[in-house]
C-alpha cells in the first residue's frame, strides 16, 4: 500500500525524495575534485619551484668591507704635529702628523760626519798600507845582506879568519833582522785586511765605507719616516687618540685610515649552495642601512679554503664524537658604484644574491 502511494504521488514530491542522495553525491565528487586540483597544484608548484630554484646563492651573511690600516712609524718619538682631523678625505702621500725631527736630524749629522771619518781612515790605511810595503822590501834588503854576511863569516871562522864573536854577531844580526821582516809583513797584511784586501779599489767600495754609508742611509730614512704620510686614499678615523707631544712608540698604532673609494661585500653563505657558483658572475647587493636602494656586484673569488681550516683549534675528525657540520666559504663580491650611491661604513650588513645562470631540468632527478 505504501508503494502504491508513492507511485501515485505527484512529481514533485517524488524528486524532493531522491535530491538529498543526489546532492551529497555531487559535494563528493566536488570534494574530490578539489583534492586532486590541489595535489595538481602542489605537484606544479613544487615542480616550478624545483626547476626555478638553484639559480640564486642567496645570503645574509654577508658584510661591506674595505682597506682599513692602523696608522704607525717605525721610528719612535714625540709628536709635533696632527696635520689632520676626524673624517678628513686625504689622498695618497698626504701628510697626517709629523714627530719631533731635531733627533733624527742630529743622527743624519753624526752619520755623516763618521761617513767622511772613515773615508779619510781609509785613505790613510791606504798609505800605512804603501809605506808598510817599503819597509817590508827594505828589511827583506837587510835580511838578504845579512844572509851573505853571516855565509862568509860562517867559512871564514873555520879558518879562523874572524873571530867567533864576529861570526854570532852576524848570525844574531840575521835573525833580528828575518824576525823584523816578519813582523812587517803581518802589519801589511793587517792593513790591507782592513782595506777590504785590495789596497788599490777606490775608498767607496771599500767594506768599513760602504758600512758608515748604510748607517747614513738609515738616519736618513728616518728623518724621512719622521713624518707620516697616507699610504692610499681614503679617509681618517679615531684621530684624537693622537695627541701632540705624545711620545710614539715605533709600531705603535695612531689612528686607523679606511679606503673609501675600493669597497667590497665579504660574504659567507653554505657550502652547500656553492655548487654552481663561479667568479665572474652578477651580484645583486643591499645594504640594511639603506633598504630600497640596490647595489650591482660581481662574484670577484671564492675563497680556498673555510674560515675553520684557519680556527686555532680546527675541527679534530678523527675524534668519536665528531658531528658533520655545514661550513660556510668566504666570498668576496666586488661593489660597482656610482656617484649617486649613499656612502658606505666598512662593518655594515649586506644580503647578496648571487646570479649563476644554472637551470635545472627534470633529467636532474634521474641522474
Amino acid at each position: 500500500m505504501a508503494d502504491a502511494a508513492t507511485a501515485d504521488a505527484p512529481p514533485a514530491a517524488r524528486a524532493d525524495t531522491v535530491h538529498p542522495i543526489t546532492r551529497r553525491a555531487r559535494m563528493l565528487r566536488l570534494r574530490y575534485g578539489l583534492f586532486a586540483l590541489g595535489a595538481v597544484v602542489l605537484v606544479a608548484g613544487v615542480s616550478w619551484y624545483w626547476l626555478t630554484g638553484g639559480r640564486y646563492v642567496a645570503t645574509d651573511d654577508a658584510y661591506v668591507q674595505a682597506d682599513v690600516l692602523s696608522v704607525t712609524t717605525d721610528v719612535s718619538g714625540l709628536v709635533r704635529s696632527i696635520a689632520v682631523h676626524e673624517g678628513e678625505t686625504v689622498a695618497k702621500g698626504q701628510v697626517l702628523f709629523r714627530l719631533q725631527r731635531t733627533p733624527f736630524r742630529l743622527a743624519v749629522a753624526e752619520a755623516r760626519a763618521n761617513l767622511a771619518q772613515t773615508r779619510l781612515n781609509l785613505s790613510s790605511l791606504q798609505a800605512d798600507y804603501i809605506s808598510a810595503q817599503r819597509k817590508v822590501a827594505a828589511t827583506r834588503a837587510l835580511v838578504a845582506a845579512d844572509q851573505a854576511t853571516f855565509d862568509r863569516y860562517a867559512r871564514l871562522v873555520r879558518a879562523h879568519a874572524v873571530t867567533r864573536q864576529q861570526y854570532d854577531d852576524a848570525k844574531f844580526k840575521l835573525l833580528a833582522d828575518r824576525a823584523a821582516l816578519g813582523a812587517g809583513s803581518a802589519s801589511a797584511k793587517s792593513t790591507l785586511a782592513r782595506l777590504g784586501g785590495t789596497a788599490s779599489r777606490p775608498v767607496a767600495t771599500m767594506p768599513a765605507y760602504r758600512l758608515a754609508a748604510a748607517r747614513l742611509a738609515l738616519a736618513e730614512r728616518n728623518l724621512r719616516h719622521a713624518t707620516v704620510r697616507a699610504s692610499f686614499p681614503g679617509q681618517v678615523t679615531q684621530v684624537s687618540k693622537l695627541q701632540p707631544g705624545q711620545y710614539l712608540a715605533a709600531g705603535t698604532p695612531a689612528f686607523g685610515l679606511v679606503r673609501t673609494n675600493d669597497m667590497w661585500i665579504a660574504a659567507e653563505p653554505k657550502e652547500t649552495s656553492l655548487t654552481w657558483a663561479r667568479p665572474g658572475q652578477k651580484a645583486r647587493v643591499t645594504i640594511d642601512a639603506y633598504p630600497g636602494h640596490v647595489w650591482h656586484g660581481v662574484l670577484q673569488s671564492v675563497a680556498p679554503a673555510t674560515d675553520q681550516e684557519f680556527a686555532i683549534l680546527p675541527a679534530q675528525n678523527s675524534s668519536g664524537n665528531w658531528v658533520k657540520v655545514v661550513q660556510r666559504v668566504p666570498l668576496r663580491v666586488e661593489l660597482i658604484t656610482h656617484a649617486g650611491d649613499p656612502p658606505l661604513s666598512a662593518g655594515m650588513s649586506a644580503e647578496v644574491s648571487i646570479d649563476t645562470g644554472h637551470r635545472r631540468h627534470l633529467s636532474d632527478l634521474f641522474r
